[in-house]
Formats: structure tokens, C-alpha cells, sequence
């Protein structure tokens, strides 16, 4: 069972963010899994990196093409 002044904590933090106690607690449990593999962390860090800097560079060499653009931040979103 979870003590009432943490869920009052976690009510206020959702309210805060404008998002339902679920997905605070969804968060929290995300959160402290990858603490606790920090391996698993690091290798979605490593991959990640190697995806924006083709994007980047690419954006780079390219210029200002609507596409890439659509396509960086596409991929800016799923990495959230």
C-alpha cells in the first residue's frame, strides 16, 4: 500500500504536469529501472547518439530541407 503523503506527492507532481497518477508512477518505475541497469541506459544513449549525428550531419551538409527536418524531429520525439 502506498502511504498517503506520497500520494498526495505524486497527485501534485501529476497535477503539475498535467498528467494522471499513472503515468507519474509509469515514469517513476521507468526511471528507477535504467538506475538500476545502467547498462541498458547507456547503450539506448550510444544508439541514440549515432542516430542524431547522421541526422545532424546530414542537416548539415544538406541545408534547410523540409524533410530531414520532419525527419529529425520525428525522431527527436521517439527518443523522449
Amino acid at each position: 500500500m502506498i502511504p498517503v503523503k506520497l500520494l498526495a506527492e505524486i497527485d501534485r507532481m501529476a497535477q503539475e504536469k498535467r498528467i494522471n497518477r499513472s503515468q507519474v508512477i509509469q515514469n517513476a518505475v521507468q526511471l528507477y529501472i535504467m538506475e538500476k541497469n545502467p547498462s541498458g541506459l547507456q547503450e539506448k544513449l550510444r544508439v541514440g547518439y549515432q542516430i542524431m549525428a547522421e541526422l545532424n550531419l546530414k542537416l548539415a551538409e544538406e541545408g534547410n530541407d523540409e524533410e530531414i527536418l520532419a525527419d529529425y524531429e520525428r525522431q527527436l520525439a521517439e527518443a523522449e
